[in-house]
């Protein structure tokens, strides 16, 4: 089938190599020339493991092209739009220009019968607006939300573990033109479908709902451990050990109740806020209210940690060297967008300190956001003479990094652990003074 990506960015770039690798002729559209040129040419315009391979190989067969021209996308019969909602300026709300400006740019292409279908983040109540706008045409809107994990986005994307479709709906049932969009969407999704992927059919407001929903579950779930954190920090627990002993239980799990810096990036924290400004215009707001806690207890545990280098340099960070180990808001990305790690090195920069910051992808990135700090890709040569260091991002490197080699070239052994990701005992053995939010 022949089908088109509007949006090239972190999402469309892998929908779009993953629904070519599935067989399906593909153009990407973007505004971005330059991005367009680097993934013309195989070349990912940011870090995603997988993603360049499946490019070179879907370039290679001749089934995946870009352009900058939305013409580009006549004769396609689905239409995917995965451009970006970021978060207002001074707002909470979602901006949604680029989601308007992809669907008006594709009606002049529209034939009855097509389909396209929305992957974006939106308030809910979009998609309704949406598919009033694209009557006229005779195509049907599709609401398909993605769940995409930054470091895994080509396997969630190929191997999802569920599928929402949001179909039009009269008097409870999906209308006939509904019936037919999902059919032809089923097609797209074939290969995953066959694997017993669970699929959930449902209106538009459910499926816009989903994602943002879930984002604000997991959200909550992480700053609830982080809370017990710093319940653990006054009365001399160890929020480790509570997190196994909670997380034994079924219905709690364990999974994101590791206490440290807290969420970042560019999802969580623009889609817990947009969540609660949508809910204010709707008038249920109070529905939400918790939602600002959560985005508060996150914001705290980055002034702890300064907190925490404040004290362990004998209560002043002036002219104090601090190495701080991650720029990224996760491991396996290179995305810096609202990074916890780079929110405290920014911080304890502004608090007198030389700070100095290593990361495998997101110097670039870092660099250009925060020209402030100091940069190396070089861990030794970040750490040498360090009067602190810091773990803000967990990457594999850095969990198992040798204290002993780091001891040899540091002037303070005052590590860190803005992650909860390291073995107190293994680097107490080594001579150094251990620190962790929530931990004694």
């Amino acid at each position: 089938m022949r089908i088109s990506v509007i949006g090239c960015g972190y999402l469309g770039a892998v929908h779009a190599a993953a629904m070519a690798s599935l067989g399906h002729e593909v153009v990407g559209i973007d505004v971005d020339e330059s991005k367009i040129d680097a993934l013309r040419a195989g070349r990912a315009p940011f870090f995603e493991p997988g993603l360049p391979e499946l490019l070179l190989e879907a370039g290679a067969a001749g089934g995946l092209t870009f352009s900058t021209d939305i013409a580009a996308v006549a004769g396609a019969r689905v239409h995917f739009v995965c451009v970006g909602t970021p978060q207002m300026k001074g707002e909470f709300r979602a901006d949604l220009s680029y989601v308007d400006a992809s669907v008006t740019s594709l009606i002049p292409y529209l034939q009855p019968g097509d389909v396209v279908v929305g992957k974006s983040t939106v308030p809910v109540g979009t998609a309704e607006r949406l598919a009033e706008q694209l009557a006229p045409t005779g195509a049907t809107l599709i609401w398909n939300p993605e769940f995409l994990r930054e470091g895994f986005a080509v396997e969630d994307t190929l191997h999802p573990d569920r599928f929402v479709y949001g179909l039009p709906t009269q008097d409870g049932e999906v209308t006939e033109a509904g019936e037919a969009a999902k059919a032809l969407l089923d097609e797209v999704y074939a290969t995953p479908l066959a694997d017993d992927t669970p699929l959930v059919v449902t209106d538009y407001a459910t499926a816009q709902l989903v994602k943002v929903a879930a984002n604000s579950f997991l959200a909550t779930k992480i700053s609830f451990i982080n809370a017990m954190a710093e319940l653990c920090e006054a009365t001399g627990g160890d929020v480790t050990q509570l997190a196994d002993a909670i997380g034994y239980d079924a219905r709690i799990g364990r999974r994101f109740l590791n206490a440290g810096l807290g969420f970042g990036g560019g999802c969580l924290p623009k889609d817990i806020r947009a969540f609660m400004a949508r809910a204010g215009e709707l008038g249920v707001d109070q529905a939400l209210t918790f939602l600002r806690e959560v985005d508060s207890i996150n914001g705290r545990r980055r002034e702890r940690m300064v907190e925490l280098a404040r004290e362990v340099c004998d209560g002043s960070l002036v002219d104090k060297r601090i190495a701080v180990l991650g720029a990224t808001f996760k491991p396996n990305s290179d995305d810096i967008r609202d990074s916890p790690a780079l929110a405290v090195a920014d911080s304890l920069e502004k608090n007198g300190a030389h700070v100095v910051v290593t990361d495998p992808q997101g110097i670039e990135n870092a660099r250009r956001a925060r020209p402030n700090l100091h940069y190396t890709q070089d861990v030794l040569e970040a750490v040498r003479g360090a009067d602190v260091v810091l773990l803000g991002t967990e990457w594999t490197e850095y969990r198992d990094l040798d204290p002993e080699k780091l001891a040899e070239v540091v002037t303070g052994k005052h590590m860190l652990d803005g992650r909860n990701a390291l073995d107190p005992a293994r680097w107490r053995a080594a001579g150094w003074t251990y620190r962790a939010l929530g931990r004694p």
